[in-house]
């Protein structure tokens, strides 16, 4: 009798615990930058993705404000979040003169968000440098991947927190 009342006692701790206990989603906390010249339109093109349930806690920590980038109602209040944190965690420079991004919008992926972003009409880069310090107040092991490419040629850098700085020559 004692061992049923223990085994069911057991039972119930599970069970509470699985409705009780915040799900880990992931247990690794990366994004993805890709940038890459585009030589018929001469423009940089960069897509940034993240996922979601990080995106969006870094948001509110940077804001401080409830986000849900899911929702429809909120699309254009997430906008401008979205754009402000991009502008303040992502900064690009060809061959050594800053790049201004113009921000496009987002878009949930499944359990990412991919965020669109283009320069305006540039020469061809010899050189890129890329300072990417995407949700890095967030997460200690926060891993930011940088790929870059040119006329083809793609180059790809794993930044581990606090590591922020990448330079590519083309």
């Amino acid at each position: 009798m004692t061992a049923f009342l223990s085994k069911s006692l057991l039972y119930c701790y599970i069970i509470t615990g699985l409705f009780t206990v915040k799900p880990v989603f992931h247990p690794l906390h990366v994004s993805t930058t890709d940038v890459s010249f585009n030589s018929s339109d001469k423009q940089m093109e960069v897509i940034c993705t993240i996922f979601t349930d990080d995106f969006e806690d870094a948001l509110e920590k940077q804001f401080h404000t409830k986000v849900d980038l899911s929702r429809e109602d909120m699309h254009k209040a997430m906008d401008v979040l979205v754009k402000n944190y991009i502008n303040s965690h992502l900064q690009l420079k060809a061959n050594t003169a800053a790049l201004p991004l113009n921000y496009l919008g987002f878009e949930i992926n499944r359990e990412a968000v991919n965020i669109y972003l283009e320069s305006a009409k540039i020469n061809t880069p010899k050189s890129i440098d890329a300072q990417v310090t995407l949700l890095q107040s967030l997460y200690a092991d926060q891993l930011n991947i940088v790929h870059m490419t040119v006329n083809g040629t793609r180059k790809s850098t794993r930044l581990d927190a606090p590591a922020k700085q990448v330079t590519q020559s083309f």
